[in-house]
């Protein structure tokens, strides 16, 4: 039996694979395994749920919170806000556990329902297991006054962006003009009132959500917006979001693209600077940039290297206690103020950093790191799982690796999803990352075809 949860909670069309039954079933069985003996026994258990604004959002809310009352758990219903904002409101009010109903990145059509532990965390396997399991159960049907209540959480937003500001630590953003892309998702309300709060002067694009148009040309995976609306508007960056905003990108005033690594690169530096980094150490993924790296080597910082998905960084940080970690996508994890990536905060964070050092974020950016280029290659069917072993493949990735030296890097690594091997090649030339990965390609190709 295909397993019903992925790497970011269970995704697909909504009311194709995603249907309303589905949510119901789903988030019964859920209640049952977050909520635990207390269900039972009393007091009832407490859900947060909350949601992207994309229009198939609406109906599978309310597919969940009923599923997560008629097994005996009361629901907060925060609305729409960012998957960040309710990891931090579960954690806030002390909830059982929660729910962000949203397909992050993904196009309107899609949906997807997340669930979060106590203190706003991830699910490991083992509980997502639980849950799928459950569902072969029949639920619990307490009757009368023995059923959950539905209530708005009517001071979610305001009590999630008083936490965003405090962890400025009075640092004010006035004199800052900033363009803030929101993807016409889930911080359009929220973003443009924490920027404009902690003192700059704001310029709002893809602020304008009507349920279809989610990700559509804005945010932080059509950024060709944001960086002409910074160079118009004279502004001193930008920060674009997705559709649920736990990512971040940004735009220098010159309407260049900052990435999750250069973004890592210069939060890094401060927090060192301020005694905030933990053990100088930076957690970063196998496709982070090899120019953060030497970048972040030259400045005293070292790195911790995970698989991809913010989901390993997370572990990685939690298991050395360390401060800041992230992606190159833009989700980065602030461990003392988030148990998930913020792309909101993160934006703050960046804008803070510009204001309190006085230089342009194209300044802070070129100082923490050069970045090599880049050329990731997707060969398409071939048989993933032979790539660590099949010895032409590996040799020929040794003799590239040799002829690289310390100035380049390879990366094979399978797809989760599908017969792809994604192969990956820095160099200190674009040309000879470029003609380097294609060759490493073909060899792929001719070896491992299914």
């Amino acid at each position: 039996m295909t397993r019903l949860f992925g790497t970011d909670g269970v995704r697909g069309v909504a009311n194709g694979l995603l249907t309303a039954d589905l949510a119901l079933r789903l988030s019964q069985s859920a209640a049952v395994v977050l909520g635990g003996d207390q269900i039972s026994r009393g007091p009832r258990p407490v859900a947060v749920v909350a949601r992207d604004p994309r229009v198939s959002g609406e109906f599978l809310s309310a597919a969940v919170q009923a599923g997560i009352a008629s097994v005996g758990v009361d629901v907060y219903d925060a609305g729409v806000l960012p998957t960040p904002a309710a990891a931090f409101l579960v954690a806030d009010i002390d909830a059982d556990f929660g729910v962000m109903i949203s397909a992050s990145h993904n196009p309107a059509a899609d949906n997807g329902i997340k669930f979060l532990a106590a203190g706003g965390h991830k699910l490991d396997d083992r509980a997502e297991d639980a849950i799928e399991a459950q569902m072969a159960q029949q639920p619990p049907t307490p009757t009368g006054a023995d059923v959950g209540r539905v209530q708005r959480f009517a001071d979610a937003e305001d009590r999630y962006v008083v936490h965003l500001l405090a962890s400025l630590g009075g640092v004010s953003l006035q004199g800052l003009k900033v363009v803030i892309d929101c993807a016409h998702g889930a911080a359009s309300g929220c973003s443009p009132e924490a920027f404009a709060a902690a003192g700059a002067q704001v310029v709002v694009i893809g602020a304008d959500p009507d349920g279809v148009n989610i990700n559509e040309g804005y945010g932080s995976t059509h950024l060709e917006n944001l960086q002409q609306a910074v160079v118009s508007h004279g502004a001193d960056m930008g920060v674009a979001h997705d559709g649920d905003a736990d990512r971040c990108l940004a735009v220098d005033h010159t309407g260049a693209v900052i990435d999750g690594d250069q973004i890592m690169g210069v939060l890094a530096r401060g927090l060192k600077e301020a005694g905030g980094l933990v053990d100088d150490t930076l957690v970063v993924t196998v496709m982070s940039n090899l120019g953060l790296k030497l970048g972040m080597a030259s400045a005293g910082i070292g790195l911790v290297e995970t698989a991809v998905g913010d989901r390993y960084v997370l572990e990685g940080m939690r298991a050395g206690g360390y401060s800041l970690g992230g992606e190159q996508s833009g989700h980065l994890i602030f461990s003392d103020y988030a148990t998930t990536g913020d792309g909101v905060l993160t934006g703050l964070q960046l804008a803070a950093r510009v204001a309190k050092t006085g230089k342009s974020l194209k300044e802070l950016a070129d100082e923490a790191m050069t970045r090599l280029p880049q050329v990731l290659v997707n060969v398409k069917g071939v048989d993933k799982a032979r790539v660590k072993t099949h010895q032409p493949v590996q040799e020929a990735v040794a003799a590239l690796e040799d002829r690289l030296g310390a100035e380049g890097r390879v990366l094979l690594r399978p797809s989760g999803t599908e017969p792809v091997v994604r192969v990956m090649v820095e160099a200190t030339h674009a040309e000879i990352a470029h003609a380097e990965s294609q060759a490493l390609a073909d060899i792929v190709k001719a070896e491992l075809t299914l």
